[in-house]
């Protein structure tokens, strides 16, 4: 496996966290009034712990966890945000920025 492969799929892992995070909510708990965001949800969640479960073949375990959450945090706080109307408070912002720092640090060293 290429060194560069196991990022690629780190990443997808965490973009998909994101689809099955926002599926989450877009289901109104999954409620089967909304069943196509139930199956898009499951859809999501498989895609993101295979892609997982390919990262942590190149990339250390905890690295790799902590990267994963990282962009899932990172990335539903921001589609709450643009889609939801979650609110936007400088703290919030410092701490978006924080968490998007230690992920680009975890992924230097």
């Amino acid at each position: 496996m290429t060194t560069q492969l196991p990022w690629l799929y780190l990443f997808l892992a965490g973009v998909f966290e994101i689809g099955f995070t926002t599926m989450m909510k877009l289901s109104n708990g999954f409620s089967m009034e909304r069943p196509g965001y139930v199956v898009a949800f499951c859809l999501f969640a498989l895609a993101s712990f295979s892609m997982m479960n390919l990262a942590i073949k190149g990339i250390p375990l905890g690295t790799a966890y902590a990267i994963w959450t990282g962009i899932g945090v990172l990335g539903t706080v921001i589609v709450g945000i643009v889609w939801f109307g979650d609110p936007t408070t400088p703290a919030r912002l410092v701490f978006m920025a924080m968490l998007l720092i230690s992920i680009i640090g975890l992924k230097l060293v």
